[in-house]
């Protein structure tokens, strides 16, 4: 009895500790299958978050900087014209006070006459 426990025993560390995969699944298709797999939509490759994210960062940086670049725009336009106003203001208080200037001078020139011609009797 002991000679039969021995060798029966020795087959059981013999043995592996998982079981061999005996059952491999192989996959086959039919023609029929083959055929209408050729007329499925094609593929489209997912947008990664790095591309994505990048995408939104240089489409909010040129939107950006496009509302930046009108607003500056527009700000410039409007310094513009206030500058332009001033300059048409100041060119009329520069003719105002050359033609008063030119009144006094000869209002001056008026009144040297008189005296020039009092004097002389």
């Amino acid at each position: 009895m002991s000679s039969r426990l021995v060798p029966s025993a020795l087959r059981a560390c013999s043995r592996p500790a998982s079981p061999p995969m005996r059952f491999a699944r192989n996959f086959r298709t039919s023609p029929l299958s083959l055929e209408t797999s050729s007329a499925a939509l094609p593929l489209r490759k997912p947008v990664g978050a790095f591309r994505g994210g990048l995408f939104g960062f240089l489409l909010g940086t040129t939107l950006a900087s496009a509302g930046t670049y009108y607003y500056i725009l527009d700000e410039y336009r409007v310094s513009n014209e206030l500058l332009t106003e001033d300059i048409y203001a100041l060119q009329a208080a520069v003719h105002n006070v050359h033609n008063y200037v030119s009144s006094l001078e000869e209002k001056m020139d008026a009144n040297q006459k008189k005296k020039s011609e009092s004097s002389i009797p």
